[in-house]
């Protein structure tokens, strides 16, 4: 049985048990909140959070990229969210390498180099604050007034505010 295949096990034995209202795409608590695809963050869990409450944005790191300012955009214009949440974490696989060395393996595997950032770091810290920034500077977004971010402990599950 593939990873698949058991996740849809699952999804048929849940059924319709996940709490939440999803009567409309508009998150009632109007909330963007963007972080690391990392599985051992678990945001709904992390911030009790049940469907249809906020947007929820997932990338390598939890940094604001292109993409995440195009769905920023959107979920703030067209869906109602005012407030941002960035949640990077320790630990987190984009501090174990570094930009040109990734690039780097990437070229050498496939023959071509990615035109795209890595945005590997060092300092989670300061990486949540380049996000931070990222948003304030963009025009997409409607309301930047409210971006703020954090740093979540793995292996605590504490979350610390970065100014």
């Amino acid at each position: 049985m593939t990873a698949i295949d058991v996740l849809l096990k699952r999804n048929h034995e849940l059924g319709d048990a996940v709490a939440g209202d999803r009567r409309s795409p508009r998150p009632s608590l109007q909330v963007t909140i963007l972080t690391c695809m990392d599985a051992r963050v678990r945001v709904f869990e992390v911030f009790g959070l049940v469907q249809g409450e906020a947007h929820v944005l997932r990338n390598a790191g939890g940094v604001v990229t292109d993409d995440v300012i195009r769905s920023l955009a959107l979920s703030q214009r067209k869906l109602g969210t005012r407030d941002v949440m960035i949640v990077q974490h320790t630990d987190c696989g984009l501090s174990l390498v570094t930009e040109d060395g990734f690039k780097d393996d990437l070229e050498a595997d496939t023959g071509l180099r990615p035109t795209w950032s890595v945005e590997a770091f060092r300092e989670v810290s300061d990486s949540v604050r380049r996000s931070m920034q990222r948003v304030k500077r963009s025009v997409f977004p409607l309301h930047t007034d409210n971006v703020r971010g954090f740093v979540y402990d793995v292996k605590t599950g504490a979350l610390t505010e970065v100014s």
